[in-house]
């Protein structure tokens, strides 16, 4: 993926966008009913064990780490944790801690996106305002939505500046 593409642009959306987006292959690790105050955990187990799982496996990150959802959560989340991958996988990879990465991907469509500049723990308002610009526009989002981990975060990261964008797909 190169920085023009439209899921993972260089710089940060200006506003909400609208764009038709291309499929993207994917490998992910699935949850259902993933309690949401686990998250974190989650994020932390498969982001360690992902990438050399993807190297055995001939393939490589192609973009940022992102989280697709399939429902709006509750206290529990079913969603897919993952990279775009340069070459779809062929076979599922077993991270060796209770979790499977499999192929997957963002399906072409018609997408509204964002830019969030700031910490995890403003994602919930982010989200709130987003849907309502993109219904106030006109449009009817979806519940298949996803964020794209623009910043990776690490223990030096200013929360202030990190940048998480949001993209729902639209009926």
């Amino acid at each position: 993926m190169t920085a023009s593409h439209p899921y993972f642009p260089a710089d940060a959306y200006d506003g909400v966008v609208i764009f038709d987006g291309p499929d993207v292959p994917l490998a992910v690790v699935e949850v259902r009913d993933y309690p949401m105050a686990r998250m974190p955990e989650l994020m932390d187990a498969v982001f360690s064990e992902l990438f050399p799982a993807l190297a055995s496996a001939g393939t490589a990150p192609a973009g940022p780490a992102l989280a697709m959802h399939t429902r709006v959560p509750t206290d529990t989340v079913d969603m897919a944790v993952g990279v775009p991958v340069t070459a779809p996988l062929t076979e599922s990879l077993d991270l060796g801690d209770g979790h499977t990465v499999v192929a997957s991907s963002i399906p072409a469509g018609r997408v509204a996106a964002t830019s969030h500049l700031g910490s995890y723990d403003g994602l919930g308002d982010a989200w709130g305002r987003f849907m309502g610009d993109v219904a106030s526009a006109g449009h009817t989002p979806t519940t298949r939505f996803f964020e794209v981990y623009v910043t990776e975060p690490t223990p030096d990261a200013d929360p202030a500046t990190m940048r998480t964008d949001l993209a729902v797909f639209l009926a």
